[in-house]
Formats: C-alpha cells, sequence, structure tokens
C-alpha cells in the first residue's frame, strides 16, 4: 500500500481552492462549473442574492447572467433535486438510490416510520401521481391533500403533509421538480423529468459519485458527518493524505496536488461548497463561521447573512452586506476582518465588493 501524502496545512487549502475553481484562471462556461462542483444549494434567500447565483458569480465573475441558470433548470439541462441543483445527466446515479427507498439492510428507525407513513398514506400518494400524470407540471398548492396520518413534527413541517409527501416521493423516485413559477416549486411525474440513461448498480453509482465530489472538493475525509441532500465523504475515492497539524486521515484529488497556485479575492455564499463543511472548515483553513440569519440581531456577530471573503488560500474576514434594491445600493454594513488586512488584501477586497455591486446593477453604499 503506497505511503500517504504528506501535506502541509497551505497545501490542503490550496487543494481545496483549486477544486473548486476559485484561483485566479476563472472558468467561462456555466455548465463546466455546474458539472465540475456537481451541486448548486438552492437555497433563494436574496439578502445578497440567491446562493446558487454567488456561487457561479464567485467563478464566472461578472459575466455570468442569472437567468441562464434559471433557463436551464426550465429546460430541464439542470435538474434541481432534494435541495440542490445537479447537470440532468446525474440523476441516473442518484436513481439507483432511489430504487432502493427506504434504504437496504437493517433500516433504522427512522427509515421504517417513514415508509409507515408513507404506506398509511397510499391514497394519497396515487392522487397525486393522478393528477400530475393528467395535469403536471404543478404547484404545490394545486396537488390535493387526501392524507389520512398527518405528518407529525415538533418543528416547520407538522402537518405540511402534501410537502412532505412530495419530498418522500421524490426520494423514492416517483415525482421530481420540474422548475418554480415565480417563488412556488413546481413537480411532475420523474419519468417526464429525469433522462432515461441506463441505471448503474448502487455500489457502482456510489464509487462514481464519491469520485466526483472529491474531484470538486479536492480533499476531503472517507467518512464524513451526515448532512441532508448532498453528503461530504468520498469514500475511498482518490488517494490517502496526512495533514500536519490535523489528525487521521484524509482522501486527496492526486491531479491538484502538484499544479501551480495563483489565487485571488472572493466573497462566497454561505451555503458554498468550499464552507460547508463546518469541521473541514476548522480543520484546514482554521476559520470561524457561523450563518447567523437564524439568530437575533443582537446575538450576531457578523450579521445576517455574511459572505466569507477567501483571499489566496485563506479565509479571511466576513462582508456584512444587503442589496437594497429599492435605494439602488449594495449596502456594506461591515466587513469583519479575522486579523488586519494587508493594503493588497484591503484593494483585492474592495474591488471584489465593486464587482459584486456591479453585477447585481447597484452601486456600493455604507461603509465602503
Amino acid at each position: 500500500m503506497p505511503e500517504p501524502h504528506q501535506l502541509s496545512r497551505a497545501d490542503a487549502r490550496r487543494v481545496a481552492v483549486r477544486a473548486q475553481l476559485l484561483t485566479a484562471e476563472r472558468p467561462s462556461d456555466l455548465f463546466d462549473v455546474v458539472r465540475h462542483l456537481t451541486v448548486l444549494q438552492a437555497e433563494p434567500t436574496s439578502a445578497v442574492a440567491p446562493s446558487a447565483d454567488l456561487v457561479l458569480w464567485s467563478r464566472l465573475g461578472p459575466s455570468y447572467d442569472a437567468s441562464a441558470l434559471r433557463d436551464a433548470i426550465d429546460e430541464q439541462r439542470l435538474i434541481e433535486h432534494q435541495g440542490f441543483v445537479r447537470p440532468a445527466e446525474d440523476l441516473a446515479l442518484l436513481r439507483a438510490e432511489m430504487a432502493q427507498w427506504p434504504g437496504a439492510g437493517d433500516l433504522k428507525e427512522w427509515q421504517v416510520a417513514r415508509a409507515d407513513w408513507v404506506d398509511a398514506n397510499d391514497a394519497c400518494r396515487r392522487d397525486l401521481l393522478d393528477r400530475l400524470r393528467r395535469d403536471g407540471p404543478l404547484p404545490t398548492s394545486e396537488l390535493p391533500d387526501s392524507c389520512e396520518v398527518p405528518w407529525q413534527s415538533s418543528g416547520w413541517n407538522n402537518d405540511r403533509n402534501v410537502r412532505m409527501l412530495l419530498q418522500l416521493m421524490v426520494a423514492r423516485g416517483e415525482v421530481a421538480t420540474a422548475g418554480r413559477q415565480g417563488r412556488e416549486q413546481l413537480w411532475d411525474l420523474a419519468e417526464r423529468i429525469y433522462p432515461d440513461d441506463p441505471v448503474p448498480d448502487v455500489a457502482q453509482a456510489r464509487r462514481i459519485l464519491d469520485e466526483r465530489r472529491l474531484a470538486a472538493l479536492g480533499i476531503a475525509r472517507a467518512k464524513a458527518a451526515a448532512a441532508p441532500g448532498e453528503q461530504h465523504g468520498v469514500g475511498e475515492a482518490g488517494e490517502a493524505a496526512v495533514v500536519e497539524g490535523v489528525r487521521g486521515t484524509w482522501r486527496v484529488a492526486p491531479a491538484l496536488l502538484d499544479a501551480p497556485f495563483d489565487g485571488r479575492a472572493a466573497l462566497l455564499s454561505p451555503f458554498d461548497r468550499l464552507v460547508q463543511d463546518r469541521k473541514r472548515l476548522a480543520e484546514l483553513f482554521e476559520y470561524d463561521y457561523l450563518l447567523e440569519m437564524y439568530k437575533p440581531a443582537a446575538q450576531r456577530r457578523w450579521g445576517y447573512y455574511a459572505l466569507p471573503i477567501l483571499y489566496g488560500d485563506r479565509l479571511v474576514g466576513k462582508l456584512d452586506a444587503t442589496a437594497d434594491r429599492a435605494e439602488g445600493a449594495l449596502v456594506v454594513h461591515a466587513v469583519h476582518e479575522d486579523e488586519p488586512f494587508s493594503a493588497a488584501t484591503k484593494a483585492a477586497v474592495a474591488a471584489e465588493i465593486e464587482s459584486l455591486a456591479g453585477w447585481l446593477g447597484l452601486d456600493v453604499g455604507g461603509l465602503v
């Protein structure tokens, strides 16, 4: 067995930044970016802009046209699946897991409970399929709730029967999202949305997904804490590596190890893949970050929707800004410097803020 690659934290960070297409050499094609990143989180909060648009702008720059992403989803070249936008051709890999719903082998208690709830509401499930077959695509508000057993939750989804049933029917491979009508999700039969590509067996699909995920992340743990929608672990993809000062073994994409690195400044979505795995973020980047929009205002350190600031291979601060379209301004409330910025860092970050405002069609207001 070959010896693990020996990496410094700087080496590991540069691999991660290269993999996420955040170096000075910007990509130029939207589809190439999405295929490489594998997913864009479809989080619609637009204090600045929706997350998927921020992710693409931070890679493509001001040439990125947000309408191109909407068109690609409406044309089903990209598909929104379980809260993430993915290339249509990747759905065959996910359908392998769908065919095994609610899972294989010994099921966990929550898997059994979900399967039982769907069985208890089989008549409603069939009603939804019949309605979509006749009239789809349709928004959730036009779908009948004939559930006999309500969805029980102590939180946001309590009694949201149709919404929860649709999500489980997505997991079963029966229905799929079909774009949006305004802000409302449209639904249709999965067979009318997903490409009719051959579906590999589950083991092969998992290997391919692990390899694609590692190519997008650059460096990751073989196993990571479970995450909704898209995982952070990469199995046995790539090659083993150890990172100086960090416990345990990593998996690394070897093609990224010795490539030249030319960094730049970037403003990132709070849901950007570079920062999504908070454990990896702390271990490799030694960066403290929490999305604070769910906190009371008085308890926030960095702001409602603070954007992580990348400079070179370091995450160096947070931008607290709001797009005030009524005023025609990107209002900068604060630029939080984790450590005092050098003159070069200040200038590069200010240029990115100007670029962001220009892309949004706004002027810069507030502190900058």
